[in-house]
C-alpha cells in the first residue's frame, strides 16, 4: 500500500521501523525455493503475500502462513493490488459494518486504492447502492465506472447536503471513511437511523473527535478498522478476507484498478505520483 509505505518512510505511520529498512507490505510473484518445513507452497507456485516491510525488492523471504496461491487467470498485477485495499474493504463492509444487499453505502476518497476497492466490493459483491465521494469530477467518474450509483465532488459541494439530496433526507446506512477531519464529520452527520460508520484512516491528516450525543440521538455506531491488526489478533478473519478477494477476482465479480505501474528503480517517482495526488486506484512497482 503506497500511502502506508510513504508514511512509514516519513516516520509518520503508527508502526515505527528502525532505520535502515525496505518498505513494502504486499507483493505477488513466483516461489523460487522453499525450506524443509514448508508444505503449503512449492517451487514455481504463483503466490500473493503480505509483509510488515521489505516487499519492495526483487527477492523476499516469506512466511508460508502469509502466502496465498494466485488462482488461474488472475494476473500478478491484480493479485498484488488485493491484500491491503480489498482486505480492508471486505473487513470494513462485511465484518465490521455487516453491510446488507440494498443498503446505501457512502465511500469517501472513492478513487483511491481502498476507496475503489470498497466501491467495487459494495456494488458488485454485496449489491449495495454506493454513493462515491471524491475530490474531482475525474475521480468521481472513475468511481461511477467501478459501480457506484451516484457521486459527490466534495471539493465544491458540501458532502452532508449532497447526501441528503441523493437519499431524500434519509441518509446512508453505512459510511466508510479513510480521510478523517471535516469529511469524517460530514459523513457521520450523513448517517441514517441505526447507520454505521467505519473509521479506516486519516489520509487528510486530522484525527476528528466524535460527538457522543449524535450516536445516541440517531442510534448510530462508529466502528474502527485496523486491517493489519487482524493478522495478530484474529488470523482466520485476516486470511479469509484475502481468500475472498482472490475468489471474487477469479470469478470476475471484482477487478482491481491499477492506475499506474513503475519499475523498481523508479520507486521515488512512484511515491511522488501518490503524494502529489495524481494516483487513482493502485500504484504497482514491477521488478520484472
Amino acid at each position: 500500500q503506497a500511502s502506508i509505505s510513504i508514511l512509514a518512510c516519513q516516520g509518520l505511520y503508527q508502526e515505527k521501523h528502525s532505520l535502515p529498512f525496505t518498505p513494502g507490505m504486499e507483493f505477488s510473484g513466483d516461489v523460487m525455493e522453499t525450506g524443509a518445513d514448508v508444505s503449503s507452497v512449492k517451487e514455481g507456485d504463483r503466490v500473493v503475500g503480505v509483509a510488515n516491510t521489505k516487499a519492495l525488492a526483487e527477492e523476499y523471504i516469506a512466511d508460508q502462513k502469509l502466502l496465498w496461491t494466485i488462482p488461474q487467470g488472475v494476473p500478478y498485477e491484480e493479485a498484488a493490488a488485493l491484500p491491503v485495499s480489498y482486505g480492508t474493504a471486505i473487513l470494513a463492509l462485511e465484518h465490521r459494518a455487516r453491510t446488507q444487499a440494498g443498503e446505501t453505502v457512502l465511500v469517501t476518497a472513492a478513487a483511491g486504492a481502498t476507496g475503489l476497492a470498497t466501491v467495487d466490493v459494495a456494488s458488485n459483491v454485496l449489491k449495495a447502492k454506493v454513493i462515491a465521494a471524491a475530490g474531482s469530477d475525474r475521480k468521481c467518474h472513475l468511481a461511477l465506472q467501478k459501480g457506484a450509483a451516484q457521486s459527490v465532488n466534495y471539493s465544491w459541494a458540501g458532502l452532508r447536503e449532497e447526501v441528503k439530496k441523493l437519499t431524500a433526507d434519509k441518509g446512508v446506512d453505512v459510511a466508510i471513511d479513510t480521510i478523517g477531519g471535516d469529511i469524517f464529520k460530514e459523513a457521520l452527520h450523513s448517517l441514517a437511523w441505526e447507520g454505521r460508520i467505519v473509521v479506516v484512516g486519516f489520509a487528510g491528516g486530522t484525527i476528528p473527535s466524535i460527538p457522543a450525543n449524535l450516536l445516541l440521538l440517531k442510534n448510530i455506531s462508529a466502528l474502527g478498522l485496523y486491517w493489519g491488526r487482524y493478522r495478530n489478533e484474529d488470523f482466520p478473519v485476516f486470511s479469509s478476507a484475502l481468500s475472498s478477494a482472490l475468489r471474487y477476482c477469479q470469478e470476475g465479480c471484482i477487478q482491481p484498478h491499477v492506475g499506474a505501474m513503475f519499475k523498481l528503480e523508479e520507486v521515488n517517482e512512484a511515491f511522488a505520483h501518490v503524494t502529489q495526488r495524481k494516483s487513482t486506484g493502485k500504484v504497482i512497482i514491477s521488478v520484472s
